[in-house]
């Protein structure tokens, strides 16, 4: 599977004039929200609305890797995502360019079709993202602010205990006493008998809470800031629950599309327990108690 490039630019003036010839900067509205990068809405004189993410200049790969991860979950025309129209670096900083996703009033059965379109991605044909493999991807990429490491491999408990838990629990390291590190090293030792094996690998988000998804004009869910890989499509479902969840709806909807295998709900914990390691390294100890309390219950 052939990705474009996305197009670098010197200058936020040289990309709007590439992208949208003549027209200029009429309005740029600041938009709250986010941990990792700061968010505009510019109005151009031609009245179209681009949305832009800033970041540091060194952090310009961070962008490269989102319009990976969007384009992968835009090949399946499964769910809607935001396009990448390019990147670039000016003045110390990064940006990147999307389109720009309105905000609609939800359809009926919003979140029904929600959950059979991210069911859809889920069972779409994965080959071309992992070369010669079935997990990871072509790429790595970000959770948060925090690299993500998407090594191909074989087999899906291989990649979660490589590439998942064991990254996340040698960078927090320090926040462990003797006697969580011994269950930590026996959690590591019997994933085989807690985790299953996908009937299919499944293209994931990533990072699929409340705060990246959108309602877009046309009433329906738009996936945003993606962590793309290729694993279980449980692991998505098990981030969805993590931060108070979505809609009871959402999730009956989802079950009859058959991808949640039986004994899901142990093992949810588990994949949480990636986001809650990744956020123990991001913001600190208030993670500490819940990444203990996820260790003791499978020790």
């Amino acid at each position: 599977m052939n990705f474009p490039t996305l197009q670098y630019f010197s200058t936020l003036k040289s990309a709007l004039s590439v992208l949208f010839g003549d027209a200029a900067i009429a309005r740029c509205h600041r938009i709250s929200g986010g941990d990792s990068n700061e968010a505009y809405s510019l109005v151009l004189t031609d009245q179209t609305t681009v949305f832009m993410k800033v970041n540091s200049q060194k952090n310009a790969s961070y962008f490269e890797a989102e319009a990976a991860g969007l384009a992968a979950i835009a090949r399946t025309g499964a769910i809607r995502v935001p396009h990448a129209l390019g990147f670039g670096t000016e003045k110390g900083s990064s940006f990147l360019l999307l389109s720009f996703v309105g905000n609609g009033k939800r359809v009926s059965e919003y979140w029904e079709q929600f959950a059979r379109q991210l069911a859809a991605m889920h069972r779409a044909e994965t080959k071309g993202l992992t070369p010669g493999s079935s997990f990871g991807f072509f790429c790595d990429n970000f959770i948060g602010s925090r690299p993500q490491v998407n090594t191909l491999c074989g087999s899906w408990t291989a990649f979660f205990r490589d590439f998942r838990l064991e990254p996340q629990f040698r960078s927090a390291e320090s926040y462990f006493d003797k006697k969580t590190r011994k269950e930590i090293g026996r959690l590591m030792d019997r994933l085989e008998n807690i985790l299953v094996e996908p009937k299919r690998p499944s293209l994931l988000h990533g990072d699929l809470w409340s705060g990246n998804f959108l309602t877009g004009d046309d009433g329906r869910a738009w996936l945003i800031d993606p962590a793309v890989y290729v694993g279980h499509a449980e692991a998505d479902i098990a981030m969805t629950e993590l931060f108070g969840g979505f809609a009871p709806a959402f999730y009956d909807a989802y079950r009859e599309e058959g991808l949640l295998q039986p004994g899901y709900e142990r093992r949810r914990d588990l994949y949480n327990l990636y986001h809650l390691l990744n956020h123990l390294n991001m913001f600190g100890p208030s993670y500490l108690s819940s990444v203990k309390r996820i260790i003791g219950t499978y020790v």
